[in-house]
């Protein structure tokens, strides 16, 4: 397909300070030139862009200033579109292609019209998704696939083993739990309110026990006196570290996902000889690892679970178009916490 003609100017949403979200200046509709592509890059013509926790923490206020970053910041790590121009180099898209991608914190993001990044952040767009389905999906799907495949290393080996998923209600969670599910697990998720209770019985957990109150006795009461063999920490541990350490086997692996909030004693590690690892979903793009490729390569994998009806969407709440009033909007639900599922923007 011949490259349509680009626009010299897209339209975006972007900041210039880190403001809260109540301030009307902390995501402004702006006009701003294309971004330039690099020989590995695709440009993607954005038609769905999801919100995400990162997105909040990017923007909220902080002690440093946006003035060392090429201004004005443009966040968005997650989204859904098609392919309008590549770089010399790409070998797995042809434009016209329809896509959804995960993109580089360190570049300008998927709330614009336009987004640039290497190619290996983005996959082939499930045919039986939508573009704001499909846009809800690769961020919290990589984490997850991560999470489980590459940190804790669970493959069908594993079916029959037990994972315990603290905060199964959100986005890694509630996907982490499918691809537990389909590995033949027994998925032990948490939540605290009755609605995020049945989003994580509806996406993969065979149990949910309440977070609200101590783990360890409704562990034992549906089951688990001996404890779990595998836990994906979705929250901060550190109020959850000594009854992680209960509640794990020996030789039981623990994945965090989340920083702690204060210094974690590693000590009792030892005694039950316990793998503790971490996922960074971004760690292999920002230090240019020799497997980057492997994002293309889970992203492929989940497009294909996708049309397979192996995993479903996450989405639960859809909001047009794409602006700064709709942006702040998404970003207040997620700070006061009152979301399940994933929110998407879409179109301009």
């Amino acid at each position: 397909m011949m490259a349509k003609v680009l626009p010299k100017s897209m339209r975006a949403v972007g900041l210039y300070k880190y403001l809260p979200i109540a301030d009307a200046e902390s995501l402004l509709d702006i006009q701003v030139p294309l971004p330039t592509w690099k020989d590995t890059d695709v440009l993607v013509e954005v038609k769905a862009t999801a919100v995400n926790p990162i997105d909040t923490k990017q923007r909220a206020p902080k002690p440093v200033t946006p003035d060392d970053q090429q201004l004005p910041r443009i966040l968005g790590w997650d989204g859904a579109g098609i392919v309008a121009a590549k770089g010399e180099k790409t070998k797995y898209f042809n434009i016209g292609d329809e896509v959804f991608f995960t993109a580089d914190l360190r570049r300008n993001g998927s709330n614009a019209q336009y987004v640039a990044l290497d190619e290996v952040m983005v996959g082939v767009k499930p045919k039986n998704l939508t573009f704001e389905e499909a846009a809800a999906m690769p961020l919290t799907t990589v984490t997850a696939y991560e999470s489980l495949y590459d940190r804790l290393l669970l493959s069908e080996k594993d079916k029959g083993k037990s994972l315990l998923i603290i905060n199964s209600g959100g986005g890694v969670g509630s996907v982490a739990s499918q691809l537990a599910k389909n590995l033949g697990l027994t998925v032990i998720g948490t939540a605290s309110r009755p609605e995020t209770e049945a989003f994580s019985l509806q996406h993969g957990a065979d149990i949910v026990l309440n977070h609200t109150q101590d783990l360890l006795p409704q562990l034992e009461a549906k089951g688990f006196k001996n404890g779990v063999d595998f836990i994906l920490v979705n929250y901060d541990p550190l109020p959850y570290w000594d009854m992680l350490m209960a509640a794990i086997k020996p030789q039981g692996k623990i994945c965090l996902i989340v920083d702690s909030s204060g210094k974690l004693d590693v000590r009792p590690l030892k005694d039950k000889s316990l793998t503790l690892v971490s996922e960074m979903m971004a760690t292999r793009i920002k230090y240019d690892t020799e497997d980057k490729y492997r994002y293309h390569e889970i992203l492929q994998d989940v497009t294909k679970l996708f049309e397979e009806g192996k995993l479903k969407t996450t989405l639960t709440k859809t909001m047009s178009p794409i602006n700064a009033a709709n942006l702040r909007e998404a970003h207040r639900l997620i700070e006061e916490r009152k979301t399940i599922g994933k929110i998407v923007l879409s179109g301009f």
